[in-house]
């Protein structure tokens, strides 16, 4: 019976890492860039239940316990596994703002922050007091080869994050290139530092959309052509939570922690009853 507890117990505790994980998942559901999170869980290792005589002598007492016939197995419990991130894409919002980016396809931004480089999906930028291009936290944005400082209504973002600004604002010491764009008299100022990790899903989040690398992770890589995905202006990309499947997943939650919490109950007025009456007769 004391085993009835511990397994109960250990499923409602499962239960309530995945409640927490689905609430933060919905608090979170109209946050620009923000990627859901998911709690795996792996059971305890099961016992086999095998018939034995009365006295506790197997029936094969010569030979391996293991010989005695298997009458059925026993769960241990359960305990949460991993709780990662999961970065599927989420849908593209358009803003018609020219410091909103979004990336379609698998990479970060990359921001300057007092911890050191941290990298974020919301692309919902805004023009800081000194001119550089900056998250709403106040966080500068990277280019390839430092902080991009643009002016409003005066840059352009192509498909493969090249920042492209009006010739006639251009600083000569800024530039990465005078090579001319189509987009009337433009100039490239630089390259939207895009980055990826060799294992994303164990990035470690940081709050306001920024994460850090970790050890399991990898280090950042800034991608090369080819391999970037497509940069999106004027538009944000959505969180990827459905909340719809992340309700249906609650109800689920709740109906199997109260399952446990009643078998926790029945395991207790069983135990009450054999201390209590049977005990007593013996």
């Amino acid at each position: 019976m004391i085993r009835g507890w511990y397994t109960s117990a250990s499923g409602m505790r499962a239960q309530q890492f995945r409640l927490d994980a689905v609430a933060n998942n919905l608090a979170n559901v109209d946050a620009d860039g923000y990627k859901k999170d998911i709690a795996a869980f792996k059971a305890f290792p099961e016992l086999l239940l095998r018939r034995m005589d009365d006295d506790g002598v197997y029936k094969h007492p010569f030979g391996s316990g293991d010989v005695a016939p298997i009458i059925g197995k026993l769960g241990t419990g359960v305990e949460l596994n991993e709780l990662f991130t999961g970065f599927t894409q989420g849908a593209m919002k358009e803003t018609q703002s020219d410091f909103d980016v979004a990336l379609d396809g698998k990479g970060f931004f990359t921001v300057e922050t007092p911890w050191g480089e941290r990298y974020t999906r919301n692309g919902s930028f805004h023009l800081g007091k000194e001119g550089y291009l900056e998250t709403k936290e106040g966080y500068p944005v990277l280019g390839e080869n430092g902080r991009l400082q643009v002016k409003a209504n005066n840059f352009q973002v192509d498909k493969d994050g090249g920042v492209w600004i009006n010739a006639e604002y251009a600083d000569n010491d800024l530039l990465v290139s005078r090579e001319r764009n189509t987009w009337e008299d433009t100039v490239l100022l630089d390259k939207l530092k895009i980055v990826n990790f060799d294992i994303d899903r164990y990035l470690i989040k940081q709050g306001s959309s920024l994460y850090r690398e970790s050890d399991t992770s990898g280090p950042a890589v800034v991608m090369e052509e080819g391999s970037r995905p497509r940069v999106v202006q004027g538009f944000v990309e959505a969180s990827n939570v459905d909340p719809v499947l992340e309700m249906v997943q609650m109800i689920e939650v709740n109906r199997a922690y109260e399952a446990n919490q009643k078998v926790v109950q029945s395991e207790d007025s069983m135990l009450g009853t054999l201390i209590n009456q049977v005990s007593r007769i013996v």
